[in-house]
């Protein structure tokens, strides 16, 4: 029997939610990690290092997520099963340009940094949950600073993107093969 202030339903409420979260977690750092493997192109260096260094707080925050979970009492989630199950985030099967890598990334945290605002202001379980509200708090603070990272990639580097398209169309009409990023259709 856990008595720490926190009525047993709430509990249960609150360990979903970071169930969820902890799933969108794993599944960001494994696309991270792939890309961060896999990324080639003229931004290598700065962008491998990036990725780097996002997976590993990504990585740093899911053991914080996990911890948390078993201290309210629960269990955590920890099979793909179940993080596919959950999470609202989307695989991307192949590798995708250098560009459409850090396009995407970005507009995962945009998902998290969405679902953290929903869940801290519309859950009232969380009311009386300042643990984990607290920690919510910090969670989102590090998607924000994630997110900012990924989007001054792309904003300082405007170029990046005509370039890229640039480099794509000279590949295509030298006949070697392009990645192309999903939505975009190839010629």
């Amino acid at each position: 029997m856990i008595n720490i202030g926190l009525e047993d339903s709430n509990r249960r409420e609150v360990t979903q939610v970071l169930n969820n979260l902890i799933s969108d977690e794993c599944l960001l750092s494994t696309k991270t990690k792939n890309y961060h493997w896999n990324v080639t192109g003229p931004h290598f260096h700065v962008l491998h290092g990036l990725f780097g260094d996002q997976y590993t707080k990504l990585d740093q925050l899911i053991d914080r997520i996990g911890e948390r979970i078993r201290a309210l009492g629960a269990n955590a989630f920890g099979t793909m099963a179940e993080f596919l199950r959950c999470t609202r985030l989307q695989e991307r099967p192949g590798i995708p340009s250098e560009l459409a890598m850090v396009e995407d990334l970005y507009d995962d945290h945009e998902i998290l940094l969405r679902s953290l605002r929903g869940a801290l202001a519309g859950n009232a379980s969380l009311r009386f949950d300042f643990g984990t509200t607290d920690f919510l708090t910090g969670a989102m603070q590090e998607h924000e600073k994630m997110a900012w990272m990924l989007r001054s990639v792309l904003g300082e580097q405007a170029h990046l993107k005509k370039w890229l398209e640039v480099q794509e169309a000279i590949q295509r009409e030298s006949g070697i093969e392009v990645r192309v990023a999903a939505g975009s259709a190839a010629t």
